[in-house]
């Protein structure tokens, strides 16, 4: 992808926020009704627990309504909303209309399914809409996939949950935090992860994992290089927190240490939509992040989708 002109409109994060379900499902839950052991579960994963339970709408409403506080700014002053889903909780209409009465907001609202790459996606979409003249612009992820998860299928049912995270992004005249990026897509793949409408998950885990790594890191060189960067300039990574063994793969070939990665999956499991800023914003909230640092966000999903960004970390 090309590099951001130094003359364009860009933006900054100026507020975030988290929500997950109050409900926790624990892997000795999971082995109550399945063929598996916490034990078994977190050398494959790496996950530990999840949370289960709320809309796609009300996370989205939680973690949008915290980024808003947040940034200190009247919610009648967003310009558009973005949300990133692969559950909108009805078929129509988008679920960000929802959201965005649900917020207060007066502004355009849309859907975004690029499933667990797509929180890059939205992102890269609102720094567009701020190129062409908005002003603040809304971002979120979020996903409820307990909903679309076969309960009685181990090769599913340990890595999926519930979560939403979400971004202010704010016009800047000049630099600002996105340096490179990257979407893409391989719809020849798509049976690999799916669910048919009103189906559940159904994966081919073997083959998702060994796409997954390749195309992981093949998203984050175009981004990183994109940027003007090598990979030794990253200070952390904030990946789709789908599988420790995946990410572990990943930063491997990048050459990049595990010590720079925010891995929340332990606690969160597989989010999707979520699991991006869910990571990236544990790793502000606990202060593993200071102005200037070089960010990696970078991800896959079904379809199969890839999506990478590098930010220069600015803190409000």
């Amino acid at each position: 992808m090309p590099k951001i002109p130094k003359n364009a409109v860009n933006g900054i994060i100026t507020g975030w926020g988290r929500a997950l379900p109050e409900k926790v499902v624990t892997n000795a839950d999971l082995a109550k009704t399945l063929d598996t052991s916490d034990e078994w579960i977190i050398e494959r994963t790496g996950i530990e627990r999840r949370h289960i339970g709320g809309s796609t709408a009300s996370l989205s409403i939680e973690s949008g309504r915290k980024a808003i506080e947040m940034s200190g700014i009247d919610p009648s002053t967003i310009d558009a909303l973005i949300l990133s889903t692969t559950t909108p909780d009805r078929a129509v209409p988008a679920t960000s209309s929802a959201v965005q009465f649900g917020l207060g907001l007066r502004c355009g609202a849309f859907d975004v399914n690029a499933a667990c790459s797509g929180f890059v996606y939205a992102l890269v979409a609102g720094h567009g809409l701020l190129a062409i003249g908005l002003k603040r612009v809304l971002v979120i992820g979020t996903d409820t996939l307990s909903r679309i998860t076969d309960w009685t299928d181990r090769n599913t049912a340990i890595l999926f949950a519930d979560g939403s995270g979400a971004a202010v992004l704010e016009a800047v005249d000049g630099p600002g935090q996105l340096l490179g990026w990257d979407i893409d897509a391989d719809g020849s793949l798509e049976d690999l992860l799916y669910a048919e409408i009103g189906g559940t998950l159904k994966m081919e885990g073997k083959e998702v994992f060994r796409r997954a790594v390749r195309i992981m890191v093949d998203s984050a060189e175009k981004s990183i290089a994109a940027a003007g960067l090598t990979t030794s300039d990253i200070a952390l990574v904030a990946p789709h927190q789908a599988n420790i063994r995946i990410i572990e793969a990943a930063c491997k070939r990048l050459e990049i240490s595990m010590s720079k990665v925010s891995w929340v999956g332990n606690e969160t499991g597989n989010t999707s939509s979520a699991s991006i800023p869910l990571a990236l914003f544990e790793a502000a909230d606990t202060n593993r992040l200071k102005t200037g640092d070089n960010v990696l966000l970078v991800g896959f999903g079904a379809g199969m989708t890839a999506a990478s960004a590098v930010i220069k970390w600015k803190q409000p």
